[in-house]
This record gives C-alpha cells, sequence and structure tokens, in this order.
C-alpha cells in the first residue's frame, strides 16, 4: 500500500520540486474573457504577467471540476493506495470543495483524506512536500496527515502588494479590506490567519516595506525552510533572500520562487512576499 499526495496549482511548486517528491498537481484556472487556460500547463508566468499588466481584459480564476479531481484520484491510485489531498484555505477558494465532491464520487473505490491546509503559495507547498517526504519514507497515512498538517501550522508568510486593486476585484480581499481607502502611497502587507487574507503592516516606501517583511521573518523564532515568491521583481526576491541566508541550517539556502498565474491574478504585479516553516 502507498500513500499518494495530490495538492493543487495554488501551491506554486516548481516542476522540479512536484518531480522531486512526487507530488500530483491538479490545476486551477485562469479566464480571460472566454479564453481558459490551466495554471502551470497552458500559459506560463512571463506570458501571463503580460496579459495582466498590459491586455484590456482582467483575468479571473476558477476551481478545478470536480470530474478532474476524480480522474487525478483513479489515474495514481493502484488497489489498496490511500490518497492525503492537500489544498488551498476553503475562504480562498472553492478548490477544497471540488476534491470534498470528488472523493465522495470515489468513495468505496479510493481511501481520499481531504486537508484543508489553510495556506495558500508555499506555504500550501511546504505542507504538501513534508506530506510527499513521510510518504516516501513509508510513512502510515495517518502520520502523512499529521506531517502536512503540522507543516502547515507552522508556516508564516508575509508579503508586499504594490496595490490592493488585484486582491479586490478578485474578491479576496478579506479583513484586509480595512486598508481600502486610505492607502494612497502607503505599500500594505498582507499576511494569511486562520485562512483568510489579513493585514500586517503598512509601509511608504517600497524599500521600507522590504524591510519589513525581513524583520517580521526575523521575529518568527527558528525556521527550517525560508522561501521568497515574486510575480514580476527578481532582483528584489533574490536581494531579500540573500539578506536572510542566515536563519536557515548550514547547508541550506532560502528558496526564490515565481508566484503562478491563479495567485498573480489576485496579487498583481510587483508582488514579493516572504515565508518560513518554523522550527517545531
Amino acid at each position: 500500500m502507498t500513500v499518494r499526495v495530490v495538492t493543487d496549482s495554488t501551491s506554486d511548486l516548481s516542476p522540479e520540486l512536484i518531480s522531486k517528491h512526487g507530488i500530483e498537481v491538479v490545476p486551477l484556472n485562469i479566464h480571460f474573457a472566454d479564453d481558459v487556460y490551466k495554471d502551470g500547463k497552458e500559459i506560463t508566468a512571463d506570458q501571463f504577467f503580460d496579459k495582466l499588466i498590459n491586455g484590456p481584459i482582467h483575468p479571473t480564476t476558477s476551481q478545478p471540476s470536480i470530474g478532474e479531481f476524480v480522474d487525478v484520484y483513479r489515474k495514481i491510485a493502484d488497489k489498496g493506495d490511500q490518497i492525503v489531498s492537500i489544498h488551498i484555505s476553503q475562504i480562498l477558494s472553492g478548490t477544497y470543495n471540488s476534491a470534498f465532491q470528488a472523493s465522495k464520487t470515489v468513495e468505496g473505490e479510493i481511501d481520499v483524506h481531504l486537508i484543508d491546509s489553510e495556506q495558500v503559495s508555499m506555504s500550501l507547498g511546504l505542507s504538501a512536500i513534508a506530506a510527499a517526504q513521510t510518504a516516501k519514507q513509508g510513512g502510515t497515512v495517518d502520520e502523512v496527515i499529521a506531517a502536512a498538517e503540522s507543516a502547515a501550522k507552522r508556516c508564516r508568510f508575509v508579503a508586499l502588494f504594490d496595490t490592493l486593486e488585484y486582491l479586490a476585484k478578485g474578491g479576496r480581499i478579506g479583513k484586509a479590506q480595512s486598508l481600502l481607502g486610505g492607502l494612497l502611497k502607503i505599500r500594505p502587507i498582507l499576511t494569511v490567519e486562520n485562512g483568510e487574507i489579513a493585514p500586517f503592516s503598512k509601509a511608504r516606501s517600497r524599500k521600507s516595506g522590504l524591510s519589513k517583511l525581513q524583520q517580521a521573518i526575523r521575529s518568527f523564532g527558528d525556521i527550517e525552510e525560508l522561501y521568497v515568491m515574486y510575480s514580476t521583481e527578481t532582483d528584489d526576491a533574490e536581494t531579500v533572500a540573500k539578506s536572510l541566508g542566515d536563519l536557515l541550517p548550514s547547508g541550506k539556502s532560502p528558496m526564490v520562487m515565481r508566484v503562478g498565474p491563479v495567485i498573480g491574478t489576485h496579487a498583481g504585479p510587483d508582488l514579493i512576499g516572504v515565508g518560513c516553516l518554523t522550527a517545531v
């Protein structure tokens, strides 16, 4: 019996990490009017951000269909296998619900265990990686679930937004709604709190905002893994990653990752996010 790990494309896992850990990723959808693309499969990040910034149509996103999850579960599970399916916060997406309905469809045929990570982006990704590592080491399904849930609870994420315009358009602004209206020339710093977007801090300049991201990460205690996410500004991401490298155990370096089109739809250009997995 094997435990297989499934997540969704809002995890922003790179193809290298997906392959290394044997994780199955179900893509969400990007809609530019009548044109629909599978996140991470049918549109590159460069193509997406060019259309987002320069195109006339603001994109929308949608969760995978129930049938897509059913197809994936049936594709990866041999007889007796169990699946741990770990997803973006239910508050932010209907993806978990699609996976839940799919698990009911295959009930009695495939044993699917669902986890609402209450996270997004690489905080979700790190939860999936923790689950996959435990599965690869021969862990039971309960041990795999425990690893995923532990990692999700220990992940912290703060992000500097250039604007809240994209988050507001996508209806994912959550508790950060209070920051709208009075933010002329103020750059918001947001976090994920109990599965919802929430205000963390704010800055009067990008330089100040990047400094506050670094201060925040340094305040979270001992760190096992650290990542820096960006939408369009590679240089800032590399600079922040280099400045935080001392927080990691010897031999480890921060991961620098680009957000995918689904997260990019709601974050917009010039996003810099910093996240970590704190020690047990």
